[in-house]
């Protein structure tokens, strides 16, 4: 017998039908909100999990951390569809579910199932409501920002150079001749001639290499700043007849 203190415990376990034939795990757990009974449980069946289907916990067990029903899996296969966010059953939801399970559907712990199909509540794991932010997920991403090309070209411009030259003069030397030593002597006119050589500066041009240059890339870091909008949900409580002050 499931008793309240194991409804909890009840989430994700595994479920199996009377015959012992594996149907799928337990999603919710429906309670009496008179006395908190477990009453009803969804089932996820079908392919993937995807489908719920509503079982009776009358008559059902835990055993070896199993959910053992009281029904068949073919009766839960074809169980009426209540919707995937029913937060509550009413009384003809409930009534709808017995007429299909047939004995197995009554729920009444004190013999009066229509008292309790009128207070058959949702409880989930914790009873809590999970909220949800939106983050800003900041990275980067390198994208070309420009192109900086190495390109040479001649100038022409003035060069002024003291280079040192030579040239040759003309200088007069005497040289006395003494008595008896020159031999004969005549008198008429003569004439010597002398070449005189002079430097000048030329003007030309040779091509050196001077120097290699070429170009690279460095990474330089700074930090800048970005923003955008996010998304978050935020709770409030409509309690229009002030059960929170009670």
């Amino acid at each position: 017998m499931i008793t309240e203190k194991m409804t909890q415990d009840l989430i994700g376990r595994q479920a199996f039908d009377a015959r012992g034939e594996k149907i799928g795990k337990i999603g919710q757990v429906y309670v009496d909100d008179r006395n908190g009974a477990p009453t009803w449980a969804t089932v996820h069946t079908g392919l993937f999990g995807t489908k719920e289907s509503f079982v009776p916990l009358d008559g059902a067990d835990v055993k070896g951390g199993d959910v053992a029903l009281s029904v068949e899996k073919a009766q839960v296969k074809d169980a009426p569809h209540m919707g995937d966010t029913a937060e509550h059953l009413d009384a003809s939801d409930e009534q709808e579910l017995r007429r299909h399970y047939g004995a197995n559907g009554h729920t009444g712990h004190d013999g009066r199932s229509a008292d309790t199909s009128a207070g058959t509540g949702r409880r989930g794991a914790d009873d809590a409501m999970t909220r949800s932010e939106e983050r800003l997920r900041v990275g980067t991403e390198t994208e070309e920002a420009g192109r900086v090309r190495l390109r040479k070209y001649v100038v022409t411009e003035q060069q002024t150079v003291t280079v040192p030259v030579t040239h040759e003069e003309v200088t007069l030397e005497r040289e006395p001749i003494e008595n008896g030593r020159s031999g004969s002597a005549t008198i008429g006119e003569a004439e010597h001639e002398v070449t005189l050589h002079a430097e000048k500066p030329v003007v030309g041009t040779t091509t050196e290499a001077v120097e290699r240059v070429r170009l690279n890339t460095e990474t330089v870091t700074e930090d800048r700043t970005v923003s955008g909008t996010v998304r978050k949900e935020k709770v409030e409580i409509d309690d229009p007849k002030h059960h929170l002050d009670r």
